[in-house]
């Protein structure tokens, strides 16, 4: 029986060490940590590696079962699989586990909290920006690409892919850019 440990967080600036020295502190032997939105599980590696060598008796645990994932469905998924490998979930605050018969109802309420947590946030996200608009304070997401540069870089012949790449960015960055200046 394993203890596997999982922590994350939603964005590069936040810090994952809170989380990674509870687990730690729960005896977890592996602890797998990552940066991205728990609105969904794409783009989750962490997450699908430990899914994917789970055995029989291991132990999942989270800190928070917003950690696993926002989504109640995701959330459900997510023990399910588990248990389908003989494996059980553990979140630690509060303290609910699918080694006993509540816990699976108990996850299921949690889920929930935290899609409607999600929700509260976006909404409440959504108010602050259109507020800032009408005062004339919104100005926009910062432009993390020079889009002159790409530009520059596009009509010096170089492929969306080599731009991506000495910009450090994505190439659907890239393509958004020449589209909109096309």
């Amino acid at each position: 029986m394993a203890k596997i440990g999982y922590a994350r967080v939603s964005t590069h600036e936040q810090d994952l060490e809170i989380q990674q020295n509870r687990l730690g502190a729960e005896g977890c032997g592996l602890i797998r940590s990552e940066k991205v939105s728990g609105g969904s599980r794409e783009n989750r590696a962490e997450l699908a590696t430990i899914l994917e060598f789970l055995r029989p008796d291991d132990e999942l645990i989270v800190t928070r079962l917003d950690r696993l994932g926002r989504d109640t469905r995701d959330v459900l998924n997510i023990v399910h699989e588990c248990e389908q490998k003989g494996a059980f979930v553990t979140v630690l605050d509060p303290y609910v586990s699918t080694k006993g018969d509540m816990g699976q109802i108990v996850m299921t309420v949690l889920g929930m909290v935290a899609q409607m947590e999600r929700r509260f946030i976006k909404e409440r996200q959504r108010e602050g920006i259109e507020r800032a608009k009408t005062q004339g304070k919104y100005k926009g997401g910062q432009q993390r690409i020079d889009r002159g540069e790409v530009i520059r870089m596009r009509s010096d012949g170089l492929g969306p892919s080599a731009i991506a790449r000495a910009l450090g960015c994505s190439r659907m960055q890239i393509y958004r850019i020449l589209q909109a200046n096309a």
